[in-house]
């Protein structure tokens, strides 16, 4: 059995840096739901809950490793005249992939888009739905079976050199992908985390941030592992990342910054998506001896029929900038073999095809 009954989804490793005056006993918080700011909550406090990951120790024994990891990198990180090292990027790479599939958030989704069929159909599903907790621990069983996915993307550090701080959120490793929002040969489908143009923020403090982006698709500028903004406009990029994809609460170290971080937030808030999936149907049609046609209606038509498909499309925020230095690669690639696997980078196309992958020019 676990031993220990307080389970974090955010780790406090991870949210230390941004405690109060770094003393990892309370940190400020904006609540976005009532857009108050609440001064210093105790950490200990923060993106938990009593067994979030059931009771089994051995898992419970594999989280502590992959922070432990990550703790120990932080503190070299955090040293002076600190050169990322090959070793420490996988930490990263690792933690980020990670976190990202941990959280409260990222299960609720989960649960929420069974409701969302459930509600539409008007059927019960629950012999497939699962509660969050059951949802989190299906998604650290994946991560054991995955957890080399984000190996070939590129990471670099950035140093925050504006007079604006990072700030985090309960669900703080965004993965977006900018070239499925702009390019038009994927713009309306769902990128993966194979996908090419997969790029990942994580910040680590208020002024340093790490950033995981497909090399064949972006170019970071940096040197011995680090990037540079001191515009605030690209802080406030990178923060967007967060606002956008907090579940109820953004982190912030210094309680003189709250006003600041509130209007920041108001300024991009429409632009969260009160959903973060989105449900098709298609109803049987006509069938031949080889074929079965099906229609796209709504939910409501659906339930009328004996045979129906449910398609579920996955969501992602879009903002209103991205940092000025995630930059086109000249030249950039991307990968696909015209099935409905669509867009995967290179590195991870063998586990995914039966067919030949062909690179074609990522358009930018």
């Amino acid at each position: 059995m676990a031993t220990n009954k307080n389970q974090h989804f955010v780790p406090r490793c991870y949210l230390n840096a941004f405690t109060v005056d770094g003393e990892r006993r309370a940190i400020n918080l904006l609540n976005l739901d009532r857009e108050r700011t609440i001064p210093a909550a105790p950490v200990k406090n923060q993106c938990s809950g009593d067994y979030f990951y059931g009771h089994s120790e051995p898992l419970e024994s594999a989280i502590q490793y992959v922070e432990g990891g990550y703790a120990a990198a932080i503190a070299r990180i955090q040293s002076s005249k600190y050169e990322l090292t090959d070793g420490d990027r996988t930490v990263l790479r690792t933690f980020m992939l990670f976190q990202h599939m941990r959280t409260e958030a990222a299960s609720m989704r989960a649960v929420q888009m069974f409701a969302g069929m459930e509600q539409s159909l008007g059927t019960s599903v629950s012999g497939f739905a699962p509660s969050i907790k059951e949802a989190v621990q299906s998604a650290m069983r994946a991560f054991g079976e995955q957890m080399h996915l984000f190996d070939d993307l590129k990471v670099c550090l950035v140093r925050n050199k504006s007079s604006r701080p990072f700030v985090t959120c309960d669900d703080p490793a965004v993965v977006a992908n900018r070239w499925h929002k702009e390019d038009e040969r994927v713009r309306h489908k769902s990128p993966g985390l194979m996908s090419c143009g997969t790029v990942v923020f994580l910040p680590l403090s208020p002024r340093v941030l790490c950033v995981a982006y497909d090399g064949d698709v972006y170019s970071v500028p940096h040197e011995k592992g680090w990037a540079e903004v001191r515009s605030e406009a690209d802080v406030a990029a990178f923060n967007e990342q967060q606002f956008l994809n907090a579940f109820a609460n953004v982190y912030f170290r210094d309680l003189g910054d709250a006003p600041w971080v509130l209007d920041s937030y108001r300024a991009v808030k429409a632009r969260r998506l009160g959903s973060r999936y989105e449900l098709h149907y298609a109803v049987l049609d006509g069938e031949t001896q080889t074929h079965k046609r099906y229609r796209v209606v709504s939910g409501h038509d659906a339930e009328k029929h004996a045979e129906a498909i449910v398609h579920t499309r996955l969501l992602s925020p879009t903002p209103s900038r991205w940092p000025s230095l995630l930059r086109w690669r000249a030249k950039g690639r991307v990968f696909t073999n015209g099935t409905g696997a669509g867009y995967i980078r290179a590195a991870q196309a063998p586990f995914r095809s039966i067919g030949g992958y062909r690179r074609e020019a990522s358009g930018h």
